[in-house]
């Protein structure tokens, strides 16, 4: 077994180091707004489009049963405008159902969501827990290897270097 090591950069380790914690620091905003996104993302389900879709259709019946009355008017009066008002009263129906078909979409997805979305949502946070637990002992781990080749290729080292040189290269059971 070599008592000796060939140490050819201790510049890489810094730069890996350095690359390193740029890296955390890149995943750690990344993964704040993946996490806003899907918070954003549940409450616009849960509240916006329900509440939209919850007041279009109170505003398509209101149109509804005023094309209703209108037609009801014309047939009264046995105007001609009748099936104008027939036409019109179809599309409020129409534009009704399609309102109500929205808002059971909106209730699916968010009946659905928690499920599609939280298996991902606890990657991220298996993700964020190695980034912010394991990363930070990387980054000792590299600084302190650095020091330890740092003092291995030193010029100035004592007479008993070969001594330090192998206790260095010693591994750790």
């Amino acid at each position: 077994m070599a008592t000796h090591a060939k140490v050819t950069s201790l510049d890489a380790l810094e730069t890996f180091r350095a690359a390193l914690i740029v890296f955390m620091t890149k995943a750690r905003r990344s993964l704040d707004e993946v996490s806003d996104e899907i918070r954003r993302t549940r409450q616009w389900i849960e509240n916006d489009r329900r509440l939209h879709w919850e007041g279009e259709i109170r505003r398509r019946r209101r149109a509804l049963e005023q094309a209703e009355q209108e037609l009801f008017s014309a047939r009264l009066s046995k105007f001609l405008e009748a099936s104008t008002r027939q036409l019109a009263v179809r599309k409020a129906r129409e534009a009704l159902s399609e309102a109500e078909a929205k808002l059971r979409a909106i209730k699916l997805w968010n009946q659905k969501y928690d499920a599609a979305a939280d298996p991902m949502a606890k990657g991220l946070e298996g993700l964020r827990h190695f980034i912010e637990r394991q990363m930070p002992g990387a980054v000792s781990f590299l600084v302190q290897a650095q020091k330890i080749l740092e003092a291995y290729t030193s010029p100035a080292a004592p007479d008993g270097g070969a001594e330090t040189a192998g206790s260095v290269n010693t591994p750790q059971s």
